[in-house]
């Protein structure tokens, strides 16, 4: 996940658990629902010969095939009703005479978006039953002799597309295209968990800490940060000391930041509010120049501490949050070049100054968080 162009000023923040929500809740669209069924759509049904009635006096066969299905989103939670048409051909026969007549059959599914372990989104279909399916015929004027066969073929026939339909839902590529595994997704490999036919089911708020804990790792998090490797750091030309009779000025670059886990033990239990954070050392060199009379020239290491604080914003945005660094928590080693140099070293207040200075660019270079960024809902949206 690369970040966003934007730039993020004063996010909202929300927790892991309605971020899990609002991404489940964005995910799982209409259009994927439509997908996920859509292999029916279009596939033959045949259902029969039958025999029915007293010693099987009378049979029917039904052909026909299964249209595209409607859904409609509903409820709060992410639940979609699916009607899925199909149009039947019934030909029956009863003591040699023939009679033809068309059916209009509808399957009605409830769809409902789960998370399941590890981080996965599972569009679960409860099995469906012959209550689920509505049959009607389409006839106008039936002979009375055939009315009494018209009720055990309805049975049947109801019974019959309730078993074809769970057993399309079952086919493994069917079923494949109903799981969604986030982290593979976000990894670029191929999933070991979409053959499931069971899951380990996990709340949303559960899938929101999750995702936090098992996406910004710390190798993504440092492919962001490593950016700032090279960044030039230029100060001055400043006046210091007594009278202001020194002139610093420093150039300098930050180095290959150092990036680990702030969580060094144990992840935080499942209903912690604990935050995916890591510690950040951004390693600068600095050449400095002090001008009394001559140029007296220093070599000074500098670690600037940080706290990198993986965070959830409104609407649905990843953001790498970053407190600008305390001067008094900025460490620098200075190393003077020659013996007057070193006593200039002691000059009151240069150290002081270009630390300041530091924390100052450093600071500056922090407050555009659009690097640190990422539009989730973007990211779905472009996936589709």
């Amino acid at each position: 996940m690369q970040p966003t162009d934007e730039t993020t000023n004063a996010p909202a923040w929300i927790d892991y658990a309605d971020f899990g929500e609002r991404f489940v809740t964005h995910a799982v669209t209409k259009e994927r629902i439509e997908a996920a069924v859509a292999g029916m759509a279009g596939r033959g049904l045949t259902i029969g010969p039958f025999k029915i009635g007293p010693a099987g006096l009378a049979g029917f066969v039904a052909e026909g095939k299964i249209g595209d299905p409607h859904v409609i989103r509903s409820g709060p939670h992410v639940t979609f009703e699916v009607t899925v048409p199909v149009s039947l051909s019934v030909k029956v026969t009863l003591g040699g005479r023939k009679l033809r007549l068309e059916a209009r059959v509808e399957i009605d599914m409830t769809m409902h978006a789960r998370t399941a372990d590890p981080l996965l989104i599972v569009i679960d279909i409860p099995p469906i039953t012959a209550r689920d399916v509505s049959f009607v015929l389409r006839a106008q004027a039936i002979d009375s002799a055939w009315e009494w066969i018209l009720d055990p073929i309805a049975g049947l026939v109801q019974r019959e597309v309730a078993s074809r339909v769970n057993g399309m839902l079952a086919d493994p590529q069917v079923r494949r295209s109903r799981v969604f595994d986030v982290e593979a997704m976000v990894a670029g490999v191929k999933s070991e968990h979409r053959t499931k036919a069971k899951f380990d089911w996990i709340g949303y708020d559960e899938f929101g800490r999750r995702f936090f804990e098992r996406v910004v790792t710390r190798d993504r998090v440092f492919h962001v940060v490593e950016r700032m490797a090279g960044r030039p750091i230029e100060v001055g030309p400043l006046r210091t000391g007594p009278r202001k009779s020194a002139t610093v000025t420093v150039r300098g670059a930050v180095r290959v930041p150092q990036l680990a886990d702030r969580l060094t033990a144990e992840l935080p239990p499942a209903d912690s509010d604990e935050l995916r954070a890591f510690d950040l050392t951004l390693p600068v060199s600095l050449d400095i120049t002090v001008d009394v009379l001559k140029a007296n020239r220093y070599k000074a290491d500098v670690e600037v501490p940080l706290v990198l604080t993986a965070r959830a914003a409104d609407p649905l945005l990843l953001v790498i949050d970053v407190p600008p660094p305390a001067p008094d928590d900025i460490r620098m080693e200075f190393k003077a070049h020659g013996m007057r140099a070193a006593t200039l070293g002691a000059l009151a207040g240069i150290k002081k100054q270009v630390v300041a200075q530091v924390a100052g660019v450093i600071r500056k270079e922090l407050a555009d968080s659009s690097g640190r960024t990422i539009d989730v809902a973007a990211r779905i949206d472009g996936s589709a």
